[in-house]
């Protein structure tokens, strides 16, 4: 029931305006770490977001804006009440939930699509409700802990009953059989190595395929066995975009590496660190982020900041944090390391405060107020918005800009500073300490002016922020503020 991590493995023809190159190699995304210039990448995850808030923000921003696929929420029936985690707890497979119903899941994909944005749904495959008593789920499905019609039953040997632990709940991470076959916080664990499990969790994959999603992102991987999911998946068309949440845990024997043969995984370590980084670390170790850390190759890691479970669990940096999140954000856009994905979510009050909804719980459509940013004071149940932040956006175009090239020209003061470009096709300097960063330094880049893209984009051949001459020489004097960064790219040079 934690975040979704989204293992990219299209290969489906390309529209247009999402790829300028064509083609790719079976089971990989595309695109994906090392593509030319003029691919997406980047991925959002619009949390809690109405499917009909979703189309629109498909073509009103975040296909403008650059980005390759939108992740949802779990579309599937669920258990009633106000909190953010009713989503994660399946009563039937029906697409019908607080977030829409299934034209408006449907209208939603076709509306993305059109507006060159792909589209994930949020897949819970490993358990059913967590509720001990019968009850009604959100689309009127009847069902009980370990019996749901016309789906599963206890007597049908549908669900795992560990019998290692008191309730058969996980109690120790260190042990992989707890983790693959008790229960997750009391979670209905569905015995995905039966064949009746397996094809009803098949059957509602492909129904929503045929609505016209191109991926999932598996919630709990890490608590199945990976020859089930390998088994589901291959059922699946070959271009079917596939992400696994698997957690990465100190000396535990699940491990995200042992999952990517079925798709990419969650880096979860990535955030982690970069909170470290920017919160006491060093920021300039930044430069090896990556498999020097022991995390995943860069080709099967879907990498964030923070996701909806890590926002309030406290081992990511949030939206709280402001400028610092902001300045992680730009390093997750700046990086060669792994896909990137972007969160966007509601604030919130409580670990468990669900979105704003009306008197009959359906989720209310979220809308983004102008100038949306990390000073913006959000009251709980306000929407963030992060995707549209000027930073976010602002990388987005510099990511797609850079494109392969690698890291260049690096530069750091040892402390909480650094800089460095993407070969001759984009540049970002990075000030995480409390003082600015004065200096002189190489970019790579041809001499003139560009547009700093953190503080306003190149509009109608205009820079609507601040500017970075580039001298002959290829050194630019560089001002960037405590707590901020400047970048550029060739995609917005002034006087080119």
């Amino acid at each position: 029931m934690r975040g979704a991590r989204a293992r990219l493995r299209w290969c489906g023809a390309a529209l247009a305006i999402l790829l300028l190159v064509g083609g790719c190699a079976p089971g990989r995304a595309a695109p994906g770490p090392g593509d030319p210039a003029g691919t997406r990448d980047v991925g959002v995850q619009l949390f809690q977001w109405t499917w009909n808030a979703i189309a629109r923000e498909c073509t009103d921003s975040i296909g403008p804006a650059g980005f390759a696929w939108v992740l949802t929420s779990p579309p599937q029936e669920h258990v009633t009440g106000p909190e953010w985690w009713t989503s994660y707890q399946p009563v039937s497979y029906r697409v019908e939930s607080r977030l829409g119903t299934r034209d408006e899941y449907r209208t939603m994909i076709s509306t993305c699509h059109r507006a060159g944005v792909k589209v994930l749904a949020d897949a819970v495959i490993n358990h059913m409700t967590g509720k001990d008593a019968p009850g009604v789920g959100w689309a009127g499905s009847a069902y009980s802990h370990y019996d749901y019609p016309g789906l599963y039953s206890d007597a049908g040997g549908d669900f795992h009953h560990c019998g290692l632990t008191p309730n058969d709940d996980i109690v120790d991470y260190t042990d992989a059989t707890q983790v693959r076959f008790c229960e997750l916080v009391n979670l209905a664990d569905l015995a995905t190595g039966t064949a009746h499990v397996r094809s009803t969790i098949v059957a509602y994959l492909t129904d929503l395929r045929s609505l016209g999603i191109d991926g999932f992102r598996i919630d709990a991987a890490k608590h199945m066995p990976v020859d089930d999911i390998a088994a589901i998946v291959s059922q699946l068309p070959r271009d079917t975009m596939i992400v696994q949440e698997v957690i990465r845990g100190a000396g535990e024997p699940i491990t995200p590496e042992q999952y990517v043969g079925n798709g990419r995984v969650d880096e979860f370590g990535w955030g982690v660190a970069v909170k470290g980084l920017l919160t006491g670390g060093t920021a300039s170790l930044y430069r090896d982020l990556g498999p020097a850390w022991g995390f995943v190759d860069p080709d099967d890691a879907v990498v964030f900041v923070d996701n909806h479970d890590t926002e309030r669990n406290g081992t990511t940096l949030s939206y709280r944090q402001g400028a610092t999140y902001a300045l992680a954000n730009v390093l997750l856009l700046a990086s060669p390391y792994g896909t990137p994905e972007v969160h966007s979510g509601y604030a919130f009050a409580s670990k468990d405060a669900g979105p704003a909804q009306d008197a009959n719980g359906h989720v209310q459509d979220a809308t983004c107020a102008a100038g949306v940013g990390p000073t913006t004071q959000y009251t709980p149940g306000g929407w963030v918005c992060q995707h549209r932040w000027q930073d976010v956006v602002g990388m987005v175009g510099w990511r797609s800009a850079v494109g392969d090239a690698p890291v260049t020209h690096w530069w750091d003061d040892g402390s909480d500073a650094l800089a460095f470009a993407r070969g001759a096709r984009g540049f970002v300097a990075v000030d995480a300490g409390s003082a600015p960063i004065d200096t002189t330094l190489p970019t790579g880049l041809a001499a003139g002016t560009y547009c700093d893209v953190i503080t306003g984009g190149l509009v109608d051949g205009a820079c609507t922020g601040s500017s970075v001459t580039i001298r002959a020489d290829g050194t630019a004097h560089l001002v960037v503020p405590a707590g901020g960064a400047v970048a550029f790219h060739v995609g917005a040079r002034i006087d080119g």
